[in-house]
């Protein structure tokens, strides 16, 4: 500040006639001359400036040039005659070009800021050309309310009451045929159609055999071969069981063998009361009992079979067992199962002691080729208790075995 500057290059085509030419002081204007000072006294961040102008001498005065020619340089041809005023570069006011600027005073922070309007609520604003807003919250035309279903008219939490009830249905709502499509079609061909829907999805009967276990036995005294099979015919409630199962030596008879025929119906959704009778054969005498039991799909997939029979004897006796099957791949599956035996009293012609008769656990390992196909391995173990216990040491077997067991599981 204070010091000489160069003069600075001149645009090309600005008319420099008047250029180092000593211009007479303006009056002293005002430095807030043309700024709108409404909005003084507020804070407002400093305009940006517009690029490419060179702002570092802005505010101070200019000395006059040194005495060289004010013409250097510039093509003086043309000099004496009238020229059109050439177009000003947009933005620039040249107006002072040249003249001895008085230093401004201290502009104000807020200069070209409007703050006509400060401290004022804001107006809503306009809503766009063209909206009709005289409708607004109003339900659409062509749109009927009167059927929208409402509340009963009971007292609420606040005990005040509720909406008006529904209108009560028009007297020929309920009349006319059961089924509507008897109206536009015969009768009875619909009667015949429903009868059909009834037969393949509201009456369903199925019939299905699974053989559970087919195996041979290897345990440490004999060979021998064991089954467990069972089946049904009938519809989701009710229908008829068959259960059979049995084990004997391959070098002797059968040791024991037995065949139910049960009545089952469904009491819950996975669970089926069953009562009927069963035949059971041994080499001691020969048994028919009454059964009492119930068969199903436990929680976390067990399945359940449980029964008491009373055979014509009077002996009291009941059996449960519990099988789950664990899934290692969709083919391989392990099946933890247990069985037990128990017995209301002696029964020393069957070799059965009252209490706990009979424990047996075991396991196996199958490989489904197909679902309804699947060989197995495994290994099972058996142990009698009490009194039964006791019957088997004195007929000189052991009252603990441990078998292993190959079969297959099959169904159809």
């Amino acid at each position: 500040m204070g010091q000489t500057q160069p003069a600075p290059a001149m645009p090309a085509g600005h008319d420099m006639s008047a250029m180092g030419q000593t211009q007479p002081a303006p009056a002293a204007a005002s430095p807030h001359a043309g700024h709108d000072m409404s909005a003084m006294g507020q804070t407002q961040p400093a305009p940006a400036m517009p690029a490419g102008h060179d702002m570092s001498t802005m505010g101070q005065t200019q000395p006059a040039p040194a005495a060289t020619s004010p013409h250097a340089g510039h093509d003086m041809s043309t000099m004496g005659q009238t020229q059109p005023a050439p177009a000003m570069p947009a933005g620039h006011n040249m107006s002072t070009m040249g003249q001895t600027q008085p230093a401004p005073a201290a502009a104000s922070p807020h200069a070209g800021h409007d703050m006509s309007t400060m401290g004022q609520t804001p107006l809503a604003p306009a809503m766009p050309a063209g909206h009709d807003m005289s409708t607004m919250g109003q339900m659409p035309a062509g749109h009927d309310m009167s059927g929208m279903a409402m509340p009963p008219d009971v007292p609420t939490s606040a005990n005040n009451p509720g909406r008006p009830p529904e209108a009560p249905a028009p007297a020929g709502a309920a009349s006319g045929p059961a089924n509507a499509a008897d109206l536009l079609f015969d009768p009875a061909e619909m009667a015949a159609a429903r009868a059909q829907l009834l037969v393949e999805h509201g009456n369903v009967r199925t019939t299905a055999v699974i053989i559970d276990q087919l195996e041979a036995t290897f345990g440490d005294d004999e060979e021998g071969y064991a089954w467990d099979a069972q089946g049904w015919t009938g519809g989701d409630i009710n229908r008829f069981w068959w259960k059979s199962e049995g084990e004997g030596a391959f070098d002797g008879e059968v040791e024991e063998a037995e065949i139910q025929a049960l009545y089952s119906r469904a009491f819950r959704p996975f669970f089926d009361f069953q009562t009927g009778l069963r035949q059971t054969y041994r080499p001691e005498g020969d048994r028919t009992d009454l059964v009492v039991g119930i068969q199903g799909l436990a929680p976390y997939w067990f399945e359940v079979d449980a029964a008491a029979f009373l055979s014509n004897k009077g002996e009291l006796t009941a059996r449960a067992e519990a099988e789950y099957d664990q899934r290692i791949t969709n083919r391989w599956i392990v099946q933890p199962r247990a069985e037990v035996v128990l017995s209301a009293e002696d029964i020393p012609e069957l070799r059965i002691g009252s209490g706990l008769s009979t424990l047996q656990i075991g396991a196996r390992l199958r490989y489904e080729f197909r679902k309804e196909f699947a060989p197995y391995v495994g290994v099972e173990w058996t142990k009698s208790f009490g009194n039964t216990a006791d019957f088997l040491e004195a007929d000189g077997r052991s009252s603990e075995d441990t078998r292993l067991v190959v079969g297959i599981r099959a169904w159809f």
